[in-house]
């Protein structure tokens, strides 16, 4: 095993921030999630004797008598505020004369770089054109977080756990977030720093990046797998088609029984194109981990292909 190999990638300048994430969002996700758990707790009591709700405030703490009065931004924000700015600017100071930019020789086109990566933050689209064509991985996905982060304050109307945390009050929410952000997006970037090495292909971590291995795996397109065997194209087009087409249907009817049972009488009073665009929006952020699965596992490459484009 080549521990030096995770310790060059992981120590390299550009790297640091993906290595304090790995820290960081685990430990802010407990915290944030301990806190939702003792709220469940205290909204429990709440329920059961509902004298206790008048006098007291929804958090568990901090609390203090006289809370439910007015509190002004200053000074109470703003000087936390003006603190954590100070914090910050001191803590990107001494990382920025620390570490050495990670600045390279001017470009050579006869020279390139093996493995050819994008900055961390990028990486998780780059790891997505694996399973994806490039116009879906690098302009139709991209969109699509976009107008999802901007739908969601339309989709979601439940009007509990706003100014303090609840897992109980928003679980459909909040495992939604936790799976697109944590699984498809942060692990994704994982894959592409610590995994991804020579040609792109895969090396766990801790063995060693070999320049000279070759993998000989053939990809198949879903109407060309041994149990089906379809030859001609236009059947072929058909038959990816409605194979897309039972994904969406039996993917919404899957999300219509989820819906009902985490978010219960929220969902209940959504209007019809609400439930449209989330439920589209989710199986379009599902397709990932589902076209993920078929490429590494059964190394299908497309499900639908025609003349103009392929998914």
């Amino acid at each position: 095993m080549d521990w030096m190999q995770l310790w060059d990638v992981a120590s390299a300048p550009d790297n640091i921030p993906i290595v304090l994430l790995a820290f960081l969002v685990p430990f802010f996700t407990w915290y944030g999630l301990r806190q939702a758990f003792a709220n469940d707790r205290l909204i429990r009591e709440f329920e059961k004797d509902a004298s206790k709700a008048k006098g007291h405030h929804r958090k568990v703490e901090p609390f203090q008598k006289g809370w439910e009065e007015t509190v002004y931004v200053w000074p109470h924000l703003l000087k936390i505020e003006l603190l954590a700015t100070i914090i910050v600017t001191v803590i990107l100071m001494v990382w920025s004369v620390g570490l050495d930019a990670p600045l390279e020789e001017p470009s050579n086109p006869n020279l390139t770089m093996n493995p050819a990566k994008a900055p961390w933050y990028f990486l998780g689209l780059q790891e997505m054109l694996v399973y994806f064509d490039p116009w879906i991985a690098g302009v139709v996905l991209p969109t699509l977080i976009i107008v999802g982060l901007m739908a969601i304050p339309y989709c979601d109307i439940n009007p509990l756990g706003n100014g303090y945390y609840t897992f109980r009050q928003r679980k459909f929410a909040i495992l939604t977030f936790f799976f697109g952000f944590h699984v498809l997006w942060l692990l994704l970037i994982f894959i592409g720093v610590f995994v991804r090495g020579p040609g792109w292909m895969w090396f766990w971590p801790g063995t060693t990046w070999d320049h000279t291995r070759l993998i000989y795996e053939t990809n198949r397109d879903l109407h060309q797998m041994p149990l089906i065997g379809i030859t001609d194209p236009n059947i072929a087009m058909v038959f990816g088609g409605v194979v897309v087409l039972l994904y969406f249907v039996l993917g919404g009817g899957l999300l219509h029984w989820g819906a009902k049972k985490f978010m219960g009488e929220t969902y209940a009073r959504m209007n019809l194109f609400q439930i449209a665009t989330m439920q589209f929006l989710m199986l379009m952020m599902m397709s990932l981990p589902v076209k993920t699965v078929l490429r590494l596992v059964f190394r299908i490459k497309y499900v639908w292909v025609t003349p103009w484009f392929s998914i």
